[in-house]
C-alpha cells in the first residue's frame, strides 16, 4: 500500500536518488548545491513544500510543490516536479501524490492545482489526461542561468 507523506530528514539519501533520477529524465545535473538549497526549503516548509510516497517503507515518489499569488483567482498550487522509481511504476504512487498535493492546496483555499511535461512523456500524460484537464497551453521559458 502507498503511504504519502512529508519528507522526513532519514528520507534525504532515497529522495536525492529520486530527485536526481527526475532530473536527469529532463536532461539536467543535480548539482549538490541545488539539492542541499530544495531540501533545505522542503524541510522549512514555507516557501517549497515536498511530499514522498512510500511503499513498504521504502521511498519510491516524490512531489516538489508551491503555492503563488494570482491576478483572477485564489492562489495556485504549482505541482513543480513528479516522479516515481521506475521499479514502482504502475503501483499508484504518481496518482496518489498528486491526490495529496491537490489536498494540500485544497485546504490552503488555491483555485487550482497544475503542472507541465513534456509532449512526449506519453507515459506520465496517460495518467494525467485521468487526473487533469489538458487546457491546451503551451509553455515557454526564457532561461536567465549564466
Amino acid at each position: 500500500m502507498i503511504e504519502i507523506g512529508r519528507l522526513e530528514a532519514s528520507d534525504r539519501g532515497e529522495w536525492e536518488k529520486l530527485f536526481a533520477g527526475y532530473n536527469e529524465f529532463y536532461g539536467r545535473e543535480l548539482t549538490a548545491e541545488m539539492a542541499d538549497r530544495a531540501w533545505s526549503e522542503f524541510q522549512a516548509d514555507t516557501r517549497m513544500h515536498a511530499l514522498g510516497a512510500k511503499l513498504d517503507g521504502a521511498l519510491v515518489g516524490l512531489a516538489h510543490f508551491l503555492v503563488h499569488p494570482s491576478t483572477t483567482s485564489a492562489d495556485c498550487c504549482y505541482l513543480q516536479d513528479l516522479f516515481t522509481a521506475p521499479a514502482a511504476r504502475g503501483m499508484g504512487a504518481a496518482r496518489a501524490l498528486i491526490a495529496a498535493v491537490t489536498d494540500r492546496a485544497r485546504a490552503r483555499g488555491c483555485a487550482r492545482v497544475y503542472w507541465s511535461t513534456r509532449t512526449s512523456n506519453t507515459t506520465a500524460r496517460r495518467l494525467y489526461d485521468r487526473v487533469a484537464e489538458d487546457r491546451g497551453f503551451m509553455l515557454y521559458q526564457i532561461g536567465l542561468e549564466p
